[in-house]
C-alpha cells in the first residue's frame, strides 16, 4: 500500500451540507493533522442550518479546531434550508465562488455518489468551483446504505478517535435521541476502514483525481 503523508502548511477548506457532516466524516482526520502540526489555516463552512443547529455547528467547529494556530480559523454557518439546497443552487454557487479567496490547498467535501441530495450538490459545486485542487470526499453512514469503496485512508490513533467521539457528544446534544447517532456507529466505521488499510482505526476518503508531480509546461 502506498503511503503519502500530507505536508505541513495545509490550508484546509472544510465543507459540510449540514451541521455535523464535517465532524462525522472527517473530524478525526482534522484532529489528527492539527495535533501533528500540519495545518496552517482552516476555513470551515456549513451550508444548511436552523438557528438552534447553527449555534451547535459553530460551537462544535471551535471545539474541533482548538489546536489550530492562533488567528488561523474562520467559520461560516449559512442558513440555507436543510433538504432543499437544490432550490438554492444559484445562491450557493455564488457563495462557492467567494471561497476561492481563502486559497485552499486541500479541500474536504462530500462523496460524489452520496444519496442525500444536499450532500451530492455540495460535492458537485466543490468540483465545479475548484479545478486545480487536492480534494478528498468524506463519507457519512446513513439509512440509505450508500457507503462505497474509498481508496484513501487517514490512520487515527485510539486517542484521536476517543476525542472525536467525545466532541460529537458535546457538540450536538440535539442529535442524541436519534437511533443512529451514538458511539457504536461512529466507532464501527473507523474500525472497518482501519482493517482495509492494515491499521486499527481510520477515516476513509474517495480520491477522484491526483496529479503526481507538476504538469508539463507548468
Amino acid at each position: 500500500m502506498l503511503s503519502v503523508t500530507p505536508s505541513a502548511g495545509l490550508r484546509l477548506l472544510c465543507l459540510g451540507a449540514h451541521c455535523d457532516d464535517i465532524e462525522i466524516g472527517a473530524g478525526g482526520t482534522i484532529l489528527q493533522w492539527l495535533q501533528e502540526g500540519r495545518v496552517e489555516a482552516v476555513h470551515w463552512v456549513v451550508w444548511a442550518a436552523t438557528d438552534e443547529r447553527a449555534r451547535e455547528a459553530e460551537a462544535s467547529a471551535r471545539l474541533f479546531l482548538q489546536a489550530a494556530p492562533a488567528g488561523a480559523v474562520s467559520i461560516r454557518i449559512h442558513r440555507f434550508p436543510d433538504g432543499s439546497l437544490l432550490s438554492e443552487r444559484p445562491a450557493l454557487k455564488a457563495e462557492f465562488e467567494q471561497l476561492k479567496a481563502f486559497t485552499p490547498n486541500l479541500i474536504l467535501t462530500h462523496y460524489q455518489h452520496d444519496l442525500h441530495q444536499d450532500h451530492r450538490l455540495v460535492s458537485e459545486l466543490t468540483w465545479n468551483t475548484f479545478r486545480s485542487h487536492f480534494i478528498l470526499e468524506y463519507e457519512i453512514p446513513k439509512y440509505d446504505g450508500d457507503l462505497g469503496n474509498p481508496a484513501a485512508f487517514v490512520a487515527l490513533s485510539a486517542e484521536v478517535l476517543h476525542q472525536k467521539l467525545a466532541l460529537l457528544r458535546e457538540g450536538f446534544p440535539s442529535q442524541a435521541g436519534k437511533h443512529w447517532y451514538d458511539e457504536e456507529t461512529f466507532r464501527a466505521l473507523p474500525r472497518l476502514r482501519g482493517i482495509q488499510c492494515a491499521t486499527r482505526y481510520a477515516e476513509a476518503f474517495h480520491l477522484r483525481k491526483l496529479l503526481l508531480g507538476s504538469a508539463p509546461g507548468s
